[in-house]
């Protein structure tokens, strides 16, 4: 009689301990989703990284911007094609990057 009781104790802490086992790895906030988690929060905080590298870059240019002509010159000259009047614009083109005639 005392033998199987033993088992059937036996048995059952087997089950909660495979129970506890599956909840371990498998289970709500367990082994799988920990790892899970910490490779998003790495993502996140990379991407995180970049946005703020970006924002000091936007806000020196931003500074740069509101204190000087010099900057604002710099831009219209680059992105816009603009120049002093009396100024010549030479564009020095590479002969490599029209295609040859035959």
């Amino acid at each position: 009689m005392q033998r199987a009781s033993m088992r059937k104790l036996a048995l059952i802490l087997l089950a909660v301990l495979c129970w506890l086992q599956y909840s371990l790895w498998f289970g709500k906030n367990g082994v799988h989703d920990y790892l899970r988690v910490k490779n998003e929060v790495a993502a996140l905080e990379t991407l995180n990284m970049t946005f703020k590298v970006r924002n000091e870059r936007l806000f020196a240019e931003i500074d740069d911007l509101n204190e000087g002509r010099e900057a604002i010159e710099e831009r219209a000259r680059t992105e816009l094609g603009m120049i002093r009047p009396g100024e010549s614009f030479y564009r020095i083109v590479n002969e490599n990057s029209f295609p040859k005639h035959k």
